[in-house]
């Protein structure tokens, strides 16, 4: 409620003239509260708040404009001095009312009244609409739908047989089936009619092998199941033992002990129906140590594997956060009572017999020489076989001996007659098949088997490389997922230079392809080199493109260009480029001293971190005349850094120069003491420093609404104005240029010398590309974007499109992607990225388009991107308004936005996929509006009324620095590890050096 601080009656009742409005007041006893809202609602913008004050209603807006008093819908108040007045106040009757900053005085029946700030009620105008009989609808716009997203590399699939040329056959329809059978697939059985089987037979090639398989009939099957079965004797003769047909019935079900030869192993003998419980059995082996223990009986076993499948889906979507993936779901029911039919029914027999004749027939193939047909009919074989390639080969368990036995005996050990000793068998027929193949010049062919039948994807490409097969080579490599690195290798030779650099850029392999390269063709090798250092140059990491294009001597020239471009660029890395133009170039030590001089003489700590960046790059030369007239100047710049408590200790670098070996350092040595470790911490480990707060009111607004802010090396900060553009800030607040282009969002480069704007149009959003070095602006394109990464690394940037994540090539003349991922099955909201990792939600919806549960993917990048974890995140509180992530997958979800009446439900959180330190999960807090994480630092907002307050605190939870504004408009938090900016559309800006702890004010003007 309300107070009235003190009664004055002011000469003038109202402003006069055309006055700079800050907010309007409707008076609804005098218009009636269905006209003032209505007025309240006309005069409404994005940014402005509504409060209850003096039985009206107080709209104060988001940026001040000019007004004719005569015209105005309702009572303007002017901001004098923080303090919002509806009329002209002289000296003395604001000192009789002494309003505090924050409060309101208000002109009404001829009385000035003050309300204080805790006088204000604010009221959401939103609940004043009735959208009740509103329905969502899906809209577009009128204009020509966006261009999609051209794909720069089409993925290839794996080869196929006919990949291997014309001479390699096809394969055989038993083989078909074998593999739909190892696949754990169904393959429908193609009956041949009358005609068709006569047809064949007569038309028949000589020498031509087939594989005729009799149907039994069923006289013949009981003949063969009761015929006596000979065993082999110690010497040799074969016995026949005649079983009764109670004995051969018996012998049928029952489960013989499996033991070493001389083994007691003595077995309780169970009947078919002891058998069929225990195939349903998952825990048959997990019995207490006395023998007792409570299992479930086979009828529920059975029906939990029916329902393992069902509910596979539910339990991930119930894990708890920061668990593990399930592992995967195991055989269903159906699949357990097929493989007890097999290894304990006569059945097995059956199949053990066909699968056996299929072996042998495969065998007496590659035994005559018969190549052609071997192929057709050969399995492919892995290194590992799954549990399904083995049952279908009958590679189950361990053999004694090397043979097929098309009646195997009964047991798990011998199941459908084979071993291990088969599984090599082929394997050993494959490798002298290739040998033979090899040395008759089949060199397709050869590759095949490799390839296909040995599983040797590796080998096959260097054998394809060696015999002049690049283009095969490539496509193989490519195919079976190889390393990127040997991919690029193998389209660099096949001549696809365009694809070779599309690769390496994705996976950031150029090293590891240049390295392969170098072995072998160092022709290549140098010209992959040379695109690898222009494709850095492009991106604006001019440091490492000087490294990469630093052992071709020939282009000496373009590596001093790309130095002189970095220093231009400012920051650490101009540092060390500063000292490579000094040491490594001719003429480059006259060159750089003006600009060395003016770094190392300069005493100010704001560029303490680019003379240790000099130094430490001095460090790392070799010895010459350059580095020994440069040693000494550097090492008083360090020493005289070392002793200014702000900045971290430098001491540890000041001991190994002081160790160096050098002529120039001898007298110093002499002079100065050796330096001593320092047990100065930095300022983001120091946690007994006081509490740093920064407090902003309306009157350090600025000229124009910051739309977003970055921080650059050099301490420069760019700004985006919206339709006003952008804009570079020095360190001292001057302007150092304007780019004439919208921008309402930011994309910085890792570098610091590239940007991106953003600014939407429609459906579509404007992209812009900034050089921040040579200080020019061009747009791009127009992009249909959902969410995107705050960064880049110059060349790649990560967006999303509904359930589509892609990387983005933006050095390309026109958009294209890199490497995409789709159909994740809900709408991606949130992305993060750095060097290593790129991690983006998954917001999955119901058919109703209601919110139902968020998926946190993670991938890591060098020599990918590859998927490294995926988790859920369960909210069961409603659609979540706040999403927090991190570039290595930690992350939060919590509402902000309660409906009246219920309390704030705790946040969600799952942990990153690396070991490192974390941040304590977000607990309840009412006026909490938002978060912001790091790896090391995070940022809390609340808002109360008001006032606005961004909380910076460390990973160990140790609050560091406060910032608060005063007004309407809500605070924008932008975090890295080296700085924090805070801003907001009253054109305040705020950022905080991480590294020394300093804080800076932004003036827009």
């Amino acid at each position: 409620m309300s107070t009235v601080a003190g009664v004055v009656r002011p000469r003038a009742q109202v402003h006069r003239g055309t006055v700079v409005v800050a907010a309007w007041w409707f008076h609804s006893g005098l218009l009636g509260e269905a006209e003032a809202r209505r007025r309240v609602l006309a005069a409404w913008s994005p940014g402005a708040t509504v409060w209850a004050l003096a039985g009206g209603h107080l709209l104060k807006l988001a940026t001040p404009c000019k007004s004719a008093v005569g015209a105005a819908p309702g009572l303007p108040l002017v901001l004098e001095s923080g303090v919002l007045t509806s009329a002209p106040l002289s000296p003395k009757e604001r000192e009789r009312l002494a309003p505090p900053p924050g409060a309101v005085v208000l002109v009404h029946e001829g009385i000035a009244r003050m309300y204080g700030p805790g006088a204000l009620r604010q009221v959401d105008p939103g609940a004043w609409l009735d959208v009740s009989e509103w329905r969502r609808v899906q809209v577009k716009g009128l204009g020509a739908p966006p261009p999609p997203l051209k794909v720069a590399l089409d993925p290839l699939p794996p080869p196929t047989r006919a990949t291997f040329g014309p001479k390699v056959p096809a394969l055989a329809p038993e083989a078909e089936r074998m593999l739909a059978r190892m696949a754990g697939r169904e393959v429908p059985v193609v009956r041949e009619g009358f005609f068709a089987r006569l047809r064949r037979a007569f038309s028949q090639k000589p020498g031509e092998a087939t594989l005729t398989v009799r149907r039994e009939g069923l006289l013949e099957r009981l003949r063969q199941a009761f015929r006596p079965r000979p065993e082999g004797s110690r010497d040799g003769a074969v016995a026949v033992h005649r079983e009764g047909f109670f004995s051969r019935l018996r012998r049928a079900f029952r489960t013989e002990p499996q033991g070493a030869p001389g083994s007691t192993l003595s077995m309780r003998r169970t009947g078919w129906l002891d058998r069929l419980r225990s195939a349903f059995s998952s825990n048959a082996a997990h019995t207490s140590a006395t023998g007792t223990g409570a299992e479930a009986g086979w009828f529920s076993r059975l029906l939990a594997g029916m329902r393992a499948r069902n509910g596979a889906t539910a339990s991930q979507r119930s894990l708890p956060t920061g668990t593990r993936p399930a592992e995967p779901e195991g055989p269903g029911a159906l699949e357990q009572l097929k493989e007890w039919m097999l290894r304990n029914t006569p059945l097995g027999q059956l199949v053990g017999r066909r699968k056996g004749d299929y072996l042998r027939h495969l065998f007496e193939l590659f035994e005559q020489g018969n190549l052609d047909e071997a192929l057709r009919h050969a399995i492919p074989l892995g290194k590992d076989p799954d549990a399904r390639a083995k049952l279908a080969l009958g590679v189950p368990g361990p053999r004694e001996e090397l043979r097929i036995q098309p009646r195997g005996r009964s047991g798990a050990a011998q199941s459908f007659g084979g071993g291990p000793a088969v599984f090599e068998a082929l394997r050993e027929r494959y490798r002298e098949t290739f040998r033979r193949l090899e040395r008759e010049g089949r060199i397709d062919e050869a590759a095949f088997v490799l390839a296909e039948l040995l599983e040797a994807a590796e080998e096959a490409v260097s054998f394809l490389e060696r015999h002049g097969r690049f283009q095969l080579a490539a496509e193989l490599a490519e195919g079976r997922n190889l390393p990127p690195g040997l991919v690029v290798r193998q389209w660099f030779l096949a001549k696809d230079v365009e694809r070779a650099v599309a690769i390496a850029r994705r996976s950031g392999v150029f090293a590891d392809a240049v390295l392969r390269l170098e072995k072998t063709h160092p022709a290549e090798a140098q010209a992959l080199r040379m695109l690898w250092a222009e494709s850095l140059a492009e991106a604006g990491d001019w440091s490492r493109a000087v490294d990469a294009v630093w052992p071709v001597s020939s282009a000496r020239h373009l590596a001093r260009g790309w130095v002189e471009r970095g220093i231009q660029a400012g920051g650490t890395g101009s540092a060390k480029l500063l000292a490579r133009l000094a040491l490594e170039f001719p003429d480059g030590f006259g060159a750089a001293r003006d600009d060395i001089q003016i770094l190392l003489s300069d005493e100010t700590p704001t560029r303490a971190p680019e003379r240790l960046a000099f130094a430490t790059e001095l460090l790392r030369a070799d010895a010459s005349d350059a580095r020994s007239a440069l040693l000494v100047p550097t090492v008083r710049s360090l020493m005289r850094d070392e002793v200014v408590d702000e900045l971290p200790s430098n001491a540890s670098l000041l001991q190994q120069l002081h160790a160096l070996k050098d002529p120039a350092l001898a007298a110093l040595r002499t002079d100065l003491p050796t330096p001593r470790a320092s047990q100065r911490s930095p300022w983001s480990e120091t946690h007994d420093l006081p509490h740093v707060r920064v407090w902003m009111d309306r009157s350090h607004a600025g000229a124009h609404a910051v739309h977003d802010a970055v921080v650059l090396p050099g301490r420069r900060v760019l700004l985006a104005l919206g339709e006003a553009g952008a804009r570079l800030v020095g360190p001292d607040g001057r302007t150092l240029a304007s780019f004439d282009v919208p921008a309402f969002s930011l994309v910085l480069s890792a570098q610091g010398n590239r940007a991106l704007a953003l600014a939407r149009r429609g459906d579509l959003w404007r992209v812009s590309r900034l050089d921040l070095v040579e200080r020019r602006a061009t747009r791009w394109c127009d992009l249909e974007l959902d969410a995107w990464a705050p960064t880049y690394d110059g060349e790649r940037w990560f967006t999303a499109v509904r359930d589509t994540v892609s990387m983005v090539d933006t050095l390309a003349a026109e958009p294209r992607s890199l490497w995409r991922v789709s159909e994740k099955g809900g709408v991606v909201p949130k992305l993060a990225v750095d060097a290593k990792h790129l991690s983006f939600l998954v917001m999955h919806l119901t058919p109703e388009q209601d919110f139902e549960y968020l998926d946190r993917w993670c991938y890591e990048l060098p020599g990918g991107p590859t998927l490294r974890g995926r988790s859920n995140l369960p909210a069961p509180w409603g659609t979540p308004d706040v999403l927090v992530l991190t570039p290595d997958g930690e992350a939060m979800a919590g509402r902000i936005a309660v409906p009246a009446g219920e309390e704030p439900g705790a946040w969600t959180y799952v942990a990153p996929i690396v070991a490192r330190r974390f941040h304590r999960p977000a607990q309840r807090a009412e006026e909490r509006a938002g978060e912001v994480l790091s790896l090391s630092w995070r940022v809390t907002r609340f808002q109360k009324g008001e006032l606005h307050t961004a909380v910076l605190r460390t990973v160990a939870d140790h609050a560091r620095v406060t910032v608060e504004f005063s007004g309407t408009p809500p605070q924008v938090v932008r975090l890295t590890e080296d700085w924090c900016v805070v801003h907001d559309l009253l054109g305040r800006v705020v950022w905080l050096d991480l590294y020394s702890g300093e804080v800076h004010r932004v003036p827009v003007v």
